[in-house]
């Protein structure tokens, strides 16, 4: 998009004579990836149905940014280009992630993009998202309010940025609240994934990157096809948006082409991914943080194994990997799957988060400070997460 398409409204110096509704406060949502993208998409309603104020988004710059403009389309989004959110000045500025935030003018809230903050940046070194180098910029410390989801996370980054202590806000976790929530519409979304009486199903998660699931064995996806009675096993997969966008949607379908025709499911990369977890019998996952949230809302998970040079030690990440079965590659599948362990909830739930329930009262009452507004209303929990009415193979969900 260049200068002369750039919209002169809802924002720019000329748009009060264009609006229709007059708002008091403009709000970006910047937008890294599909995975940043879907996080902030859970929390932005906090804010975004106020009508005194104005949301707007944008693509910032990453390099998983492929699928972005397509999520942000398919939710109708406003978007602006990165080119003017940087010479625009907002009220508040939401993100899930770091490139190109310095550039930003507005107070900025930062969200973690996954469960939490799991993963370290380096072997051995600090935890990614609570360390300097992601924080502050020439001395500068970037955000205004710094999202945390457990007490534990504000230990580590005293030891890790204590400049950005007093910013720290924890908050619990939205995408964990959010699935409690919707919980009661279990057997809607299994009709929706076409799960027929009698079978269950099983779900593979994997996250993107070396020791991820699809690096270590692509071909497992065609081997529990084979290996499962189809009469009584349904396969879903659900993949990071990174390998499907770093790698090409159809090269990926075709890599799982031979599993398709047998009756493997996948999950697209900017569909929600949360019914397939809550509908599931099975979850058989990596050191991603699907397996912590599956297993914190009480699925049977196995873990495909967990480098420990590679996630923080107290993360959930970690203890998920310590207390689950692991996955044994030389055993059957099916054998493998009645190991799964539905204990583990509320072990996993309490290394997630420090507030179960009630992460979007702390961060509605956050954000409107940061907005200078009163909240108007009564407080409304989560909503629950739609029943999809399509997946990306394109058949129609029940």
């Amino acid at each position: 998009m260049d200068d002369a398409e750039w919209a002169a409204v809802p924002v720019g110096i000329d748009a009060e004579r264009w609006r229709t509704v007059r708002t008091d406060r403009t709000v970006l949502v910047a937008v890294h990836s599909v995975v940043s993208g879907q996080r902030l998409l859970d929390v932005v309603d906090l804010v975004e149905s106020d009508p005194r104020v104005q949301v707007l988004y944008t693509r910032a710059p990453d390099v998983f940014g492929a699928g972005v403009e397509r999520l942000l389309d398919t939710a109708g989004a406003f978007r602006i280009p990165w080119a003017r959110a940087v010479r625009e000045r907002f009220d508040l500025v939401l993100a899930a992630a770091f490139g190109g935030v310095e550039r930003l003018h507005g107070p900025l809230v930062l969200f973690p993009h996954g469960a939490g903050y799991g993963k370290r940046v380096t072997v051995g070194g600090p935890v990614y998202g609570l360390d300097p180098a992601r924080l502050l910029r020439d001395g500068r410390l970037l955000p205004a309010a710094l999202v945390l989801s457990h007490e534990r996370q504000r230990e580590l980054l005293a030891r890790q940025c204590p400049a950005a202590l007093d910013v720290a806000l924890v908050a619990g976790d939205p995408c964990y609240d959010r699935m409690l929530r919707s919980a009661h519409l279990r057997d809607r979304y299994r009709r929706a994934l076409g799960v027929r009486r009698g079978r269950e199903l099983v779900v593979v998660a994997s996250t993107w990157g070396k020791a991820s699931l699809v690096e270590r064995d692509l071909p497992l996806f065609g081997r529990l096809l084979r290996e499962l009675d189809p009469r009584r096993f349904q396969v879903v997969a659900t993949v990071h948006p990174a390998v499907w966008l770093g790698h090409g949607r159809r090269q990926f379908r075709s890599w799982l082409g031979q599993a398709r025709q047998r009756g493997l499911t996948l999950v697209e990369p900017e569909a929600d991914w949360r019914p397939a977890v809550i509908a599931a019998d099975h979850v058989l996952a990596d050191h991603g943080s699907t397996g912590v949230y599956a297993a914190a809302t009480g699925r049977s998970v196995l873990t495909f194994g967990t480098p420990d040079d590679v996630v923080d030690p107290d993360s959930p990440q970690a203890l998920l990997a310590a207390s689950a079965p692991r996955w044994e590659p030389r055993a059957h599948a099916e054998s493998q799957f009645r190991l799964g362990d539905r204990s583990l909830a509320a072990a996993i739930a309490a290394r997630l988060t420090s507030l179960p329930g009630g992460s979007h009262r702390a961060l509605r009452e956050r954000l409107y400070e940061l907005l200078r507004l009163p909240i108007q209303g009564k407080h409304r929990g989560p909503e629950p997460i739609p029943v999809p009415d399509h997946h990306a193979e394109g058949r129609r969900y029940a």
